[in-house]
């Protein structure tokens, strides 16, 4: 019965409880005879007057004492909206104390679901100046070094001048990889990313990805083909040079953490209306407590090795956000000292 009570119907209750009261001790006065000076209609007449006045009266103390407050929270919790009209001031006296109360709960998880959330965000924004600070200066004092070497008399050095020109140039040239995938991860974030999406053989794009890095494969000694099964056309519906990105991206990774004579392999798999991608090796893996940090940026499973390989440490966030703007998803799996293997999904072309 009070499960759903509102406002006016505890005035309703407080009331009828007073009115009750007052006609028990009329009751009790009539029995000892204390009424009898007067006719019985005067003290109905009394009766319903201190009824209607308790009535006013009661519904004034819940207006200005509980009403009133009640108004000032629901007010802050719409504020994000609309300030409360009268009307819906009305309908707020008429509503259940449990549905008010509803709403408060439900605004108080969502404010602290907010604020767990500005807090991950702060706590990543500290993290990302740390991470990019680390990363650009370590180039930028490589090329001071090496220039103020050149100046204080080193250019004159037929021994070092032009090796310390070619490692300050080298230098540079991973600044300009990380300020570029700062930018595409920039524009992937914000939304800013336009796909152009075409219907393409997406063993013809690997070949090209394989040929393409073919000789860093032969310098690290690294095996590097197509499995069996991607000898199969498959036609997906995709951003073609983002898919470009992202399998070269997985595929040199493979290779640059890849043990000497080891393999790096393409496979593709027929998922009914999907093709899964896999690019797997034999190289040095990936611990588990890593696992759920690879796609993070400047995220390194091997620090010294990264950087001296020249990466951003941007790659597979980069490649995670793209597959993301594709409504895909990637996926890890991975075996310290074994290898690993990295697999996503296209949708295929409906033609």
């Amino acid at each position: 019965m009070l499960k759903n009570i509102t406002l006016n119907q505890v005035t309703g209750i407080l009331t009828t409880f007073v009115v009750v009261l007052q006609l028990v001790v009329l009751a009790l006065l009539a029995i000892v005879g204390v009424l009898a000076e007067y006719p019985i209609w005067i003290w109905l007449v009394v009766a319903l007057s201190t009824g209607v006045a308790s009535y006013l009266g009661i519904k004034f103390f819940v207006d200005k004492f509980i009403f009133r407050k009640i108004k000032v929270i629901y007010k802050l919790i719409n504020k994000s909206k609309k300030s409360l009209s009268d009307d819906e001031s009305k309908d707020l006296f008429q509503r259940s104390i449990d549905d008010v109360n509803e709403d408060v709960v439900t605004w108080a998880q969502r404010k602290e679901s907010e604020i767990a959330h500005l807090t991950d965000l702060e706590t990543y924004r500290r993290n990302f100046v740390g991470n990019i600070s680390h990363e650009l200066k370590t180039p930028i004092f490589s090329i001071q070094g090496y220039l103020h070497t050149l100046l204080d008399g080193g250019m004159h050095d037929e021994r070092i001048n032009m090796k310390y020109l070619e490692r300050a140039a080298s230098n540079l040239d991973r600044l300009e990889r990380i300020v570029n995938d700062l930018e595409t991860i920039n524009r992937l974030e914000s939304g800013k990313f336009d796909l152009h999406k075409t219907q393409f053989d997406l063993r013809e794009l690997a070949k090209d990805v394989v040929d393409d890095l073919a000789f860093l494969a032969k310098e690290k000694n690294i095996h590097l083909k197509l499995k069996d099964g991607a000898s199969k056309p498959f036609t997906v519906e995709a951003d073609m040079e983002s898919i470009r990105q992202v399998l070269n991206n997985l595929v040199a990774n493979s290779i640059k953490y890849g043990k000497p004579d080891g393999k790096t392999k393409l496979g593709f798999y027929d998922m009914d209306d999907r093709v899964l991608i896999e690019v797997s090796d034999n190289g040095i893996g990936i611990r588990q407590e890593h696992l759920n940090h690879v796609f993070d940026r400047f995220y390194r499973v091997d620090t010294g090795r990264g950087r001296r390989e020249g990466g951003s440490g941007l790659g597979l966030a980069i490649v995670k956000h793209i597959l993301e703007a594709h409504e895909e998803s990637i996926n890890v799996r991975s075996t310290e000292g074994e290898g690993s293997t990295f697999g996503f999904t296209l949708r295929k072309s409906k033609k």
